[in-house]
């Protein structure tokens, strides 16, 4: 199992959050379409099945990552979902990322902040050795 390290913070809580609000979707939307119907998850998030099921395998991975590769989701994980604000604050309101997610404010407000917190993350956790890695997974 790694030491704490900010990585490993950010894919226990990112991943917890991302998990809770995936599962939470389902209730407001369960939608599978282009993108289908799209409900306000806590009254801000937009939210349809392929949403929901992104977030809960994201969240999913997060929480099995945090103890052994960490470093690895924060940076994929923060990469994915700056990405995708990116591209959310890039379209017209109400269109949808890839025709099917939902982008909109407070959509792509959340994505920006998980992406850029999984990206400081990342690089604020050190790059560990092949060998550093072996040696505490023997002692």
């Amino acid at each position: 199992m790694e030491a704490a390290s900010p990585a490993r913070l950010y894919a226990t809580l990112a991943g917890a959050f991302l998990l809770l609000l995936g599962i939470a979707g389902f209730f407001y939307s369960a939608s599978f379409g282009a993108p289908g119907d799209v409900a306000k998850v806590l009254g801000a998030f937009g939210a349809n099945a392929w949403t929901n099921l992104l977030y809960v395998v994201a969240g999913s991975l997060g929480l099995l990552a945090g103890g052994l590769a960490s470093r690895r989701y924060a940076l994929a994980a923060g990469s994915l979902f700056t990405v995708l604000a990116v591209w959310g604050f890039a379209l017209d309101a109400g269109d949808a990322i890839l025709g099917f997610l939902p982008a909109g404010g407070a959509e792509n407000v959340l994505r920006l902040a998980i992406g850029l917190l999984g990206l400081a993350a990342a690089a604020a956790t050190p790059k560990r050795s092949r060998l550093d890695a072996r040696a505490q997974a023997a002692g």
